[in-house]
């Protein structure tokens, strides 16, 4: 199981690296998940230059207040920024305005590559305020701030059921992966290959429902009823009456930006 959210989805080997403790880790985690959406809120919404500019430069300073590490970070951004090139690329071309420049007889509006800048600045600032003060808490934690913050249950337990159980589904295809290739397996681009392919992703579907069943049915032999019981107590503490006004500070300073 991971034990920070912000080694998840790199590899299996990835969940074991370390996190470095940083002021963000004291703030209250309910604090963190409302401060991050409120950002996202405020920065989508927002059209201007000057008012994504600030939300970069704010998502970048709690990038480095949280301690995130430079390489991993950067190459998510940058993973994700191969997607924004392509609305660079297209959206000139699809956005009717004045043009900019003309490609075989194509022409690129200045308005569509405005609203392609746009775009990616909101996309970076965003994904580093949420790595920055979500992605630096454990899955569990986050759990249950949302649960503390009243998220319908069926939702909570989802997040939690998914992060507890990826890592065994995880195993298990590296075992099947493992009897393959024991068996003198090697991937090709032929029918053969394909057909093995689909047969393990089948089994393994297979094996994760019928290890769905059993886990359910442990739970339910010792009282499951459909719910969780939080047994810890989330108590704003010095850190977050220090943190919640200097993020009501800068989020309304960014809406106010967005006015002038």
């Amino acid at each position: 199981m991971p034990q920070f959210l912000e080694h998840s989805g790199t590899s299996w080997k990835g969940q074991r690296l370390k996190h470095a403790q940083s002021p963000i880790d004291r703030i209250d985690p309910r604090v963190r998940v409302i401060v991050a959406f409120l950002f996202a809120l405020v920065v989508v919404s927002s059209s201007r230059f000057s008012v994504l500019l600030a939300g970069l430069g704010t998502a970048l300073l709690l990038a480095g207040l949280a301690h995130l590490n430079f390489k991993r970070t950067l190459r998510r951004v940058v993973a994700m920024d191969m997607f924004m090139i392509f609305l660079v690329i297209m959206l000139p071309f699809t956005t009717p305005g004045e043009a900019l420049f003309t490609l075989a007889g194509i022409p690129a509006s200045t308005e569509g590559m405005m609203h392609a800048f746009q775009i990616a600045l909101k996309a970076n600032a965003v994904v580093l305020c949420l790595l920055s003060l979500v992605g630096t808490m454990s899955a569990t934690t986050l759990g249950h701030a949302l649960a503390r913050l009243h998220v319908p249950d069926k939702l909570v337990h989802l997040l939690l059921f998914t992060v507890r159980y990826l890592d065994v589904i995880g195993q298990e295809y590296k075992r099947m992966r493992r009897a393959m290739q024991a068996r003198a397996f090697v991937l090709r681009s032929d029918r053969h290959t394909w057909c093995s392919i689909g047969y393990l992703v089948g089994m393994l579907l297979v094996r994760s429902l019928e290890r769905s069943e059993r886990i359910a049915d442990a739970m339910k032999c010792r009282g499951y009823n459909g719910r969780f019981y939080l047994l810890d107590e989330m108590v704003l503490t010095r850190p977050d009456f220090v943190f919640i006004p200097l993020c009501t500070l800068v989020l309304g300073a960014l809406t106010g930006l967005s006015f002038i």
